[in-house]
């Protein structure tokens, strides 16, 4: 196998369309071949060992080149190559965006018996961003989040994260974030400050966000799409339940991975259904 690449957005999804190139040190091209439905590049034909220079494009993302070397062997494995949407260097146009939940998701995986993890969703939320016109860092973000609306397949597992021992949804029915900030930690990255409301505490927390890129949709609007993520510990929100089994091994992990798959609409409200 001489070239081999898989090429992938930033949130993950294969860029089928995306044609690679190869040129030498003197700008000549040697190889040209594109991505498969998977976003797999795969050419046989070897190449003479040395230095050149990959080039992946692909119509709505952004160039990205990268140099490999080939050795003896005649492979040139490039690896993952992530294609930033066109447009995906700057926050979305500012103004009022609202949050689609049928085209979001709010997950989280908790360790379960430390060797394997449970997935976990809320089913009802809701949020709106405001993006600041001149200074990004005067950008905010709320959202809501139904505590009832947890759903991890099963339902007595579900049972127990309503119950008092965790989320107490009969107590704190809502679950809350409103941002105090945001500052930039890359071309397209951002940490997005701000105060979590959870069982009847607030505490900060911080998002590690992707700005994924803006683009028409098929209803006359305009979205944005956001990926982020961020670590909770359950004590710090009061949740201290635990079962230890032999070797002392918890039930249940201290730690939550949170991850936000979000979708945005333009204006102050949704359109229409």
């Amino acid at each position: 196998m001489g070239l081999t690449a898989r090429i992938r957005t930033r949130d993950g999804w294969a860029v089928s369309h995306a044609v690679v190139t190869v040129a030498d040190m003197t700008g000549a091209q040697v190889l040209r071949a594109e991505a498969d439905a998977e976003g797999a590049v795969r050419d046989a034909a070897p190449l003479q060992p040395g230095a050149y220079t990959v080039i992946v494009t692909a119509v709505g993302y952004a160039p990205a080149a990268s140099s490999v070397i080939v050795t003896a062997s005649g492979r040139a494995e490039v690896g993952t190559v992530t294609l930033a949407r066109q447009g995906g260097t700057e926050l979305p146009p500012p103004g009022p965006w609202t949050i689609d939940p049928v085209h979001s998701s709010v997950a989280a995986v908790a360790q379960h018996l430390g060797i394997s993890s449970v997935h976990g969703r809320f089913t009802e939320f809701s949020g709106a961003i405001e993006i600041a016109p001149d200074d990004v860092t005067k950008s905010r973000v709320e959202a809501v989040i139904r505590a009832g609306s947890i759903d991890t397949g099963n339902g007595m597992r579900d049972g127990h994260l309503k119950s008092p021992d965790f989320l107490d949804v009969e107590r704190f029915p809502e679950i809350t974030f409103r941002s105090t900030g945001v500052t930039a930690t890359g071309s397209d990255r951002w940490t997005v400050h701000g105060e979590l409301g959870m069982h009847g505490v607030v505490r900060p927390v911080d998002l590690d966000l992707a700005y994924l890129g803006t683009g028409p949709d098929p209803w006359g609007g305009t979205r944005a799409a956001f990926r982020a993520t961020t670590e909770l510990r359950r004590e710090d929100f009061a949740m201290n339940y635990n079962q230890v089994l032999q070797a002392g091994i918890a039930a249940i992990g201290t730690t939550l991975r949170v991850e936000l798959d979000i979708q945005a609409v333009q204006g102050e409200s949704l359109p229409a259904a």
